[in-house]
């Protein structure tokens, strides 16, 4: 077993003789318990799937350890057991219960979140979020007083249906009765619906009694921001899953797009693509927090659309690293969506959303966070027609798999970019290689190449594959070489000298980074070819005199 971020796992020294460290232990605890729970592992080394075959824990340890987590932490509930593992060893399991109404800290007043596999401190703001998540975290399961008699008979057998039809779920799932059915996916607490089971096979008016269930408003807009269409879906008649339907198939604007060409033949594209529609409400629906009253908004200007969720963004995830983190606030919503095919695995959506625009070369989305509200931007222009052949013969070819395919869109558009300004661009956390790993295969096939070392380094298309794609994207000087690059520089200053570095740049080429522009600049000067006065943003080349 992996941790993550329900299991962590640590040897049997951290809570036995001089090198117990009981204040790091709770603080795991704290993580857990303001989390969603989780399981600490002790006598299990942290790459190890087994305790030693011939490990014995003391019988009176879980005493202890319950005695000195309590006394190192507030609001934390554990069960502390010994177990015997399948090799003969023994280990501790200490299950740490989640704090679904009060928030854990160590003794000494410090705050911690679990985030993927790691322990991290709570900020400020962040625990005002926390108290107002809480709530959320519980929603689902929250039994109501629906009887599980008052069910939507057509909604239950639309779902039995499309379980049935799914290949996500076990032979074991399909064959339970209705009742065991319900029971499996929480959509039931004993003989009464939970929120999530009246929000899913409710009937109307037990649907809109529940704080809050989700509603969602059409707004169309011409160039003048005058409202030119409306529609609706507020009278709680839908369940999710026909929510995103009603919204694709409703909506007559996801029909519209531009046919461009794409070798012999001719390819239609939307303004707005189905995937990334469905995904776009999936989030909406899915991640939200249903504690938080307020509709999903989708609206549709001239150049844009904007889909605008209530709440904010779940603990640890922030407009820049949503690509790469993945938290659940709706963990029981989020596995129906997932049995039904309605999304993907967890954390793939946003990955999926940028290879589809990128494919057919567009920008990629634009999260934002509000004071009360999530907001994704999709804009419909597509940069570079060009792009679309190059980006379908290249997977035609090879199969990328979804980050190499987002990479190379990223670098098509952009033509050349440097290693920097790639790890920008996706927001790429601060990890050795990580460049590398999101590249994949790029390089050794020969579809993208590099220039330069480490943080200089440039990554642009290989020259002959856009031969061989018959590439007509317009030429520009990102890919300059250097000597040409420095001679154009010396040609500029000759004319304009003395010059400012930021008129260079615009008389030159504003493609061209100004990072290499800059390294253009005191490699020049070095040789002795330029010559420089004043400091920082007042520097000026001129021409240096010969003596």
């Amino acid at each position: 077993m992996k941790e993550n971020q329900f299991v962590e796992k640590k040897k049997l020294e951290v809570v036995i003789d001089k090198s117990a460290n009981w204040k790091e232990l709770a603080k795991d605890c704290v993580c857990f318990a303001n989390s969603r729970g989780g399981k600490i592992l002790i006598g299990i080394a942290d790459k190890e799937d087994l305790p030693p075959e011939n490990q014995k824990i003391d019988t009176d340890l879980p005493f202890k350890i319950n005695k000195k987590i309590s006394e190192n932490s507030v609001n934390v509930g554990l069960n502390v057991a010994i177990k015997t593992a399948p090799n003969g060893g023994e280990y501790i399991e200490l299950e740490v219960l989640f704090s679904a109404s009060s928030i854990a800290s160590t003794t000494d007043g410090k705050y911690y979140f679990r985030s993927d596999d790691t322990c991290v401190p709570l900020l400020p703001d962040e625990l005002t979020r926390l108290f107002t998540d809480k709530p959320s975290y519980i929603w689902e399961t929250r039994r109501t007083k629906v009887s599980k008699f008052d069910i939507d008979t057509d909604k239950l057998k639309s779902f039995k249906k499309d379980i049935q039809h799914s290949t996500r779920t076990t032979l074991h799932i399909k064959q339970k009765s209705d009742d065991e059915l319900l029971e499996h996916y929480f959509f039931t607490d004993g003989d009464y619906l939970t929120n999530l089971g009246v929000l899913w096979l409710g009937k109307r008016n037990d649907r809109a009694k529940l704080l809050y269930a989700p509603t969602i408003h059409f707004l169309k807009f011409d160039e003048q921001g005058q409202k030119v269409n409306k529609i609706l879906w507020e009278d709680h008649t839908l369940n999710p899953k026909e929510l995103i339907e009603a919204v694709w198939f409703e909506i007559p604007d996801w029909k519209e797009g531009i046919d461009v060409a794409d070798g012999l033949f001719r390819k239609f594209v939307p303004n707005y693509e189905e995937e990334v529609i469905r995904e776009l409400m999936v989030n909406a629906l899915v991640h939200r927090p249903y504690t938080t009253r307020g509709d999903i908004f989708i609206n549709i200007y001239t150049d844009k659309l904007e889909v605008v969720n209530p709440g904010l963004f779940p603990i640890g995830v922030t407009a820049a690293n949503i690509l790469h983190k993945n938290v659940r606030r709706n963990q029981y919503l989020a596995q129906v969506f997932y049995d039904l095919h309605l999304m993907d695995k967890e954390g793939s959506g946003i990955d999926k959303m940028y290879q589809v625009l990128l494919s057919n070369a567009k920008h990629i989305p634009i999260p934002f966070q509000g004071d009360d509200y999530v907001m994704f931007t999709i804009t419909r222009r597509i940069s570079k027609t060009e792009i679309i052949s190059l980006m379908n013969r290249a997977n035609e070819e090879f199969q990328l798999n979804t980050k190499e395919l987002i990479s190379l869109g990223i670098i098509a558009q952009h033509n050349s970019i440097s290693a920097i300004e790639f790890s920008n661009a996706l927001n790429l956390p601060e990890r050795p290689n990580i460049v590398f790993q999101w590249l994949g295969r790029l390089l050794s096939l020969h579809l993208v190449i590099s220039k330069g070392k480490t943080k200089a380094t440039q990554y642009l298309i290989n020259s002959d594959f856009l031969k061989k794609s018959k590439f007509k994207g317009q030429t520009n000087l990102k890919r300059i070489e250097n000597h040409r690059l420095e001679e154009l520089i010396y040609q500029d200053i000759q004319i304009y000298q003395p010059a400012p570095i930021r008129e260079i740049h615009a008389r030159i080429g504003i493609e061209i980074s100004k990072n290499r522009i800059q390294k253009a600049l005191k490699s020049m000067c070095t040789k002795g070819t330029l010559d420089c006065e004043g400091k920082l943003k007042g520097t000026k080349y001129f021409i240096r005199l010969k003596p």
